[in-house]
């Protein structure tokens, strides 16, 4: 009798146990949308398939948004999964659906028509809006300049946002939206006449612009606005308080400082008047040289359109070409660099193609170790224009600054002081034109930006560019059809 009743003890006690560890269990908090996204390790983030954003090249993925969400990802602990949309309302109602992607990097401006779709982050980059027009017509200097002109926008953009509460006051001004184009297209519109303005954003245009040389800025329209990334409305805030304490640590570390210089630091160096000198000498001159320059750079290990960015800064590809200091030829040799590297004739385009191959080769595997890419490129190509020993001089006077002189970033602040006295008298290498390989660089960036542009597929839609950058019967004036492939 005794044994039964202890038993029965046992059992109420084991289902009051059970049934409170239930009780507690159902009403255990579910887990935050940052603890999901580590538990299943993925990270997915949707955005735009555009320059600025998101795009592929020969290396694989890249684009400001890519690269900065990449190493949000890497913060957390998990991989990266990305999504693109066909449109900016896309962004927003797969950023809403449920089960859809956790965060949008997508250049999107934090507007407040777009507050009760989404919340937003701390700003990364400041941007203005511009009004866009083509070279030749009248530039417009005022909002009231608008009425009365073909304007195309983005639909639901921030753009379209202005432009709807500008007509509150100038009920006349008439605009498009579509959903069918991208910035690109819209600038390229603008460059051919198909429209008369365009509104797009100031890192937009400046990445763009060298490749349609017509589309111009006209005004500033409204204050300075700010790039955010944005989470849906019906997650709690565990993602987006993950992503503003990376965005601040991004901040502090320099990492956004890098990849605004890396994406936007040169993107203004040509002018209208180089942009188009290097549009119409694509089609003129380089289809002359272009076999050589990929078999020199398939040869060395060194990307053929680098090369030839290389050959246009210092000569325009002109194979005669010579300085006042006595460096000549197609690559600008100096005599001693050419018998070096084995040129007898400078002034042979395929010797002087070859040998500065061979000379950017050994630069780049000359550089200490501890230069990663892409720094690496860019400290080569400044070795090749100042010379390794005042490179080195400029790479300690940064790390005598409390820089890091494995940075391009930073060491191209120190290269223009190798020309004051106060400076150079304390190097050993002594006196250099410390400005110019600063501007080499920022310059042989851009050729190369514009080479990699024109000579491989991008993601937009299923159309492809053409392989070469030689197309027969299309002159400079035609080349909007084809610099932007993006």
């Amino acid at each position: 009798m005794f044994a039964q009743t202890a038993f029965r003890k046992r059992c109420t006690a084991w289902l009051l146990a059970t049934g409170l560890f239930l009780m507690l269990s159902s009403c255990a908090e579910p887990p935050s949308a940052l603890e999901r996204i580590k538990e299943e390790g993925v990270l997915r983030v949707i955005t735009r398939n555009s320059p600025s954003t998101y795009f592929q090249d020969r290396n694989g993925e890249a684009g400001f948004e890519y690269e900065l969400v990449q190493r949000f990802a890497s913060h957390l602990g998990v991989e990266l999964q990305i999504e693109t949309a066909d449109s900016i309302d896309e962004i927003f109602t797969r950023l809403n659906r449920p089960g859809g992607p956790a965060l949008a990097a997508a250049g999107l401006v934090a507007s407040e028509g777009r507050m009760d779709a989404a919340r937003f982050t701390k700003p990364y980059l400041d941007v203005t809006t511009q009004v866009v027009y083509r070279q030749g017509q009248r530039r417009p200097t005022r909002p009231e300049d608008l009425i009365g002109k073909r304007i195309m926008v983005l639909k639901g953009s921030s753009q379209a946002e202005k432009l709807k509460a500008l007509q509150s006051e100038l009920p006349e001004l008439r605009y498009e939206e579509s959903d069918a184009v991208e910035v690109v297209d819209l600038l390229r519109m603008v460059d051919e006449g198909q429209v008369d303005l365009t509104l797009v954003e100031s890192n937009e245009l400046a990445l763009n612009q060298v490749y349609f040389t017509n589309a111009r800025a006209a005004f500033d329209l409204g204050e300075q606005n700010s790039l955010s990334w944005i989470t849906g409305k019906g997650e709690d805030d565990s993602v987006l308080e993950a992503a503003n304490q990376f965005l601040d640590l991004a901040r502090e570390n320099g990492t956004l400082q890098r990849l605004r210089e890396r994406y936007y630091g040169h993107v203004d160096v040509l002018g209208y008047v180089g942009a188009y000198a290097f549009a119409k000498h694509l089609q003129q001159r380089l289809p002359r040289y272009e076999k050589t320059f990929r078999e020199t750079a398939k040869k060395h290990g060194v990307d053929w359109r680098l090369l030839a960015a290389i050959g246009y800064q210092e000569s325009h590809w002109q194979p005669e070409a010579t300085s006042k200091t006595g460096v000549r030829g197609l690559m600008m040799l100096t005599l001693n660099t050419a018998k070096a590297m084995g040129v007898s004739n400078r002034l042979d385009p395929v010797q002087s193609i070859q040998g500065g191959g061979k000379y950017i080769a050994q630069v780049h595997a000359n550089l200490p170790d501890s230069i990663q890419e892409p720094d690496r490129t860019w400290f080569a190509l400044a070795a090749y224009n100042v010379g390794g020993g005042h490179l080195e001089d400029a790479r300690k006077l940064a790390e005598g600054e409390g820089l890091d002189p494995n940075k391009w970033l930073d060491v191209k602040q120190m290269l223009p002081r190798l020309s004051q006295k106060q400076w150079y008298t304390k190097t050993r290498y002594g006196y250099a034109r410390g400005g110019e390989p600063v501007h080499f660089v920022a310059n042989v960036r851009r050729y190369y930006d514009i080479l990699t542009w024109v000579t491989q597929p991008q993601m937009e839609g299923q159309q492809l560019v053409h392989s070469d950058i030689h197309i027969p019967g299309i002159n400079s004036t035609d080349l909007g059809e084809i610099l932007p492939p993006l």
